[in-house]
């Protein structure tokens, strides 16, 4: 399928003027009649124009860049993932360049158009925690520039995304707790519009049904990632007439400020409650106690995602693809979560 930009040549020709003429017009020359600027302009939205956009089916625009937008890089699990995507990149020729939204979608939205000016060839993404509206992504999908989202992904888009076995993970985390003796068990989840917050939740759902402990909606608490948040929603859970034996947390980052708020709650991890986790960052093996957690394979991921984004890049007639590639994770079991001592 041809991939090539809109210029303003297509503009001039589809309105019967000349090029100048479009060139004054989108600039907003003052001897341009208001209706022909009217023309150039509503046309040019329609054909989605962009200044200086992609050309990737012209080798001298070839910039063998790669673009990363990636909700926080201060998050293990994304830088960890960066460092595995410019490595990836780098072995296939490509350069990387970086951008992180700190959870806003407007600045989403800003990160991308930067991007494209930059003229990378493909785009690598992880929405963030606001992301509600998905038209921005959906436009790069219309002009045919190659996408690949991971671990954050939009069940809406048929773009092609790398992510893991959500549910899966979360039933091998319930399924655990509820093998050592828990018998509440609740789970503090992202916010509630990621899809892979939901995912986990139906996994613990799935698990607690399943094996009949106690578990629902009165033992969920959306948390924003944030610990002074994730404290308020721990002590809410915690507080409960009947509170949980067992927690499943989302990330570690959201468990760390959760085993501190049941500490100051005066509860012993994991004689009074015990908990599992997601991530398995480097930290988790040195906290008190050690914190047991999902693994994820980073490195493969990343891996995979620099793999088909380069594929679209460099096969351009393919068109857009609409692939989903899904990775399993391992249990890894510390402290945190061993009531009875057996595996």
């Amino acid at each position: 399928m041809k991939n090539s930009p809109v210029t303003i040549k297509d503009i001039a020709r589809s309105l019967n003027i000349s090029i100048s003429t479009v060139s004054r017009a989108l600039r907003g020359m003052p001897e341009i009649h208001p209706e022909t600027r009217n023309a150039v302009m509503k046309l040019a939205e329609e054909l989605d124009y962009q200044p200086n956009q992609l050309a990737k089916n012209l080798v001298k625009s070839r910039t063998k860049t790669i673009g990363v937008v990636f909700p926080n890089l201060s998050y293990h699990y994304f830088s960890a993932m960066l460092n595995s995507i410019e490595e990836s990149a780098m072995q296939a020729g490509y350069s990387v360049l970086v951008t992180q939204t700190n959870e806003s979608y407007v600045r989403e939205t800003v990160c991308i158009e930067n991007l494209l000016r930059s003229r990378v060839e493909g785009l690598i993404i992880s929405l963030s925690r606001d992301t509600v509206h998905l038209d921005h992504v959906e436009k790069l999908m219309k002009r045919e520039i190659p996408v690949v989202l991971v671990d954050r992904t939009a069940e809406s888009l048929a773009t092609t995304r790398v992510i893991v076995d959500n549910q899966a993970a979360a039933f091998k985390a319930t399924e655990h707790l509820i093998k050592q003796g828990c018998q509440r068990i609740g789970f503090l989840a992202g916010p509630a519009r990621l899809v892979l917050s939901r995912q986990r939740i139906d996994g613990y759902l799935k698990a607690a049904a399943q094996y009949g402990v106690v578990a629902g909606e009165q033992y969920i608490r959306n948390c924003d990632y944030t610990s002074e948040n994730t404290i308020v929603q721990t002590l809410s859970l915690m507080s409960l007439p009947q509170p949980p034996d067992g927690v499943v947390a989302i990330s570690d980052r959201i468990a760390y400020p959760a085993l501190y708020a049941m500490q100051q709650k005066g509860l012993s991890v994991p004689a009074d409650v015990a908990m599992v986790s997601f991530n398995n960052e480097p930290v988790s093996a040195f906290f008190s106690p050690t914190l047991s957690s999902i693994s994820q394979p980073i490195a493969e991921m990343a891996r995979e995602t620099v793999r088909l984004l380069v594929h679209q890049i460099e096969n351009p007639d393919e068109g857009v693809r609409a692939e989903t590639i899904v990775f399993d994770t391992q249990l890894i079991i510390r402290e945190s979560s061993l009531r009875n001592g057996v595996v």
